[in-house]
């Protein structure tokens, strides 16, 4: 059964490229989103069971995705795919519940190592 995919990136360019890496054979239904408003009612829907979150985005963003699905209690593995590297942000995100953090653009040997280090493939 296909897994339920959100790719929540305000970058139409970054949305392809991440969906681009994913693992051959990987099945899943990708859900696009691009802002955090959209993600989060995506999750709401069920479509984002595994999640590839951006931080920065308008109306809003990562962090506050994270910080609303940790609040509500909503079922998502999420995976943070950002440019911002810095240790604090990694730090943030980790704290606010994501499973891991992927440095953009996405590596698809990183983002298959990642996806197996946590049993999804």
């Amino acid at each position: 059964m296909a897994i339920p995919l959100l790719i929540c990136d305000d970058s139409l360019m970054a949305r392809k490229q991440v969906a681009k890496s994913l693992p051959n054979g990987w099945e899943v239904d990708i859900t696009f989103a691009t802002n955090g408003l959209e993600g989060i009612q995506a999750i709401r829907e069920g479509k984002g069971e595994m999640v590839f979150l951006d931080l920065t985005m308008p109306e809003m963003d990562g962090y506050q995705v994270l910080e609303t699905v940790k609040r509500e209690g909503l079922n998502a593995m999420i995976i943070v795919i950002s440019g911002d590297i810095q240790p604090t942000a990694h730090e943030r995100v980790t704290s606010l519940g994501a499973m891991d953090f992927i440095r953009k653009p996405v590596n698809p040997d990183k983002l298959a190592d990642t996806l197996r280090k946590f049993g999804l493939i």
